[in-house]
């Protein structure tokens, strides 16, 4: 028992992994939150789209700070929401299919990332870094954006709770009791974009939307159920997160991968134990 908690106490002696964890966790209850949403309404590929589309904002902010990392939310976060709307205005009117006009958006963004990291001596590392994340580089002033944007989130999500309900399940419905519905749908993609913007630096571009959706799906498999959908998936995203880091410190993988293979082992678990249940 004693060496147990020892494996449990040494990553935490560094305060690296206190920030860490601190981090993953709220990170990971605001995705969650957010991603039922997104798992309810089919906009997996959205939110793929829109992490990777903002990574032109980071890679000029970058370069404008040279180099430095303390600005870089503040330019993702302002891409992230105007790449939001835009996606959502082009699909709203445009004459091609809305998926076809969210891979034009994002490969062409991602292409222009790409290229202005790449005029960057050092852009092998640096791309790194923005792709899969580094929770274990989170500062105390990250810690607080995340903290604070996480807020604002949630307390939107909370104050709006009915309203996005009532669009995720019967926009139909919602039309005809005269809620805001463009207003929503607006508010709605703003505030993935927040939550992309947020969780950037634990998981990265590439693996932001494993995040938003895999927790969500798991916690869809065991409760259709709005509010404890959202509690389930918090929870499953925190554990990830705790474990992912354990799992990262130990084995010395990298920490948001490790956090996104332990999410999918949960939704792997838990869809197996439905299909032998019969559930």
């Amino acid at each position: 028992m004693t060496t147990f908690i020892d494996w449990l106490a040494a990553p935490l002696s560094y305060e690296f992994m206190q920030r860490g964890m601190i981090a993953a966790v709220l990170v990971g209850i605001v995705c969650a939150v957010i991603g039922s949403y997104v798992v309810l309404r089919g906009m997996a590929f959205f939110g793929d789209a829109l992490a990777h589309t903002i990574l032109p904002g980071i890679a000029l902010g970058y370069l404008v700070s040279g180099g430095a990392r303390d600005t870089l939310f503040w330019w993702a976060l302002g891409t992230a929401v105007i790449a939001a709307l835009g996606i959502g205005l082009i699909s709203k009117n445009s004459e091609i299919k809305e998926d076809t006009s969210i891979g034009i958006v994002f490969a062409g963004m991602f292409a222009l990332g790409v290229a202005l990291i790449s005029t960057v001596r050092s852009y092998a590392v640096d791309l790194s870094h923005f792709l899969f994340g580094d929770v274990l580089s989170v500062s105390t002033q990250s810690l607080w954006l995340i903290l604070i944007f996480g807020g604002i989130v949630l307390l939107i999500v909370f104050a709006f709770y009915k309203e996005f309900m009532t669009l995720s399940f019967d926009p139909i419905l919602a039309a005809t009791l005269r809620l805001p519905v463009g207003f929503l749908n607006n508010l709605l993609l703003a505030l993935i974009a927040v939550t992309v913007a947020v969780s950037l630096q634990t998981v990265g571009v590439a693996l932001m939307v494993a995040m938003l959706v895999t927790p969500a799906a798991t916690a869809y498999l065991l409760t259709h159920r709005l509010s404890t959908m959202m509690m389930l998936a918090a929870a499953f995203a925190s554990l990830a997160g705790i474990i992912g880091l354990y799992l990262s410190f130990y084995l010395s993988i990298a920490s948001g991968a490790a956090i996104v293979l332990t999410a999918t082992v949960f939704f792997l678990l838990v869809f197996v134990w439905k299909k032998m249940a019969g559930r």
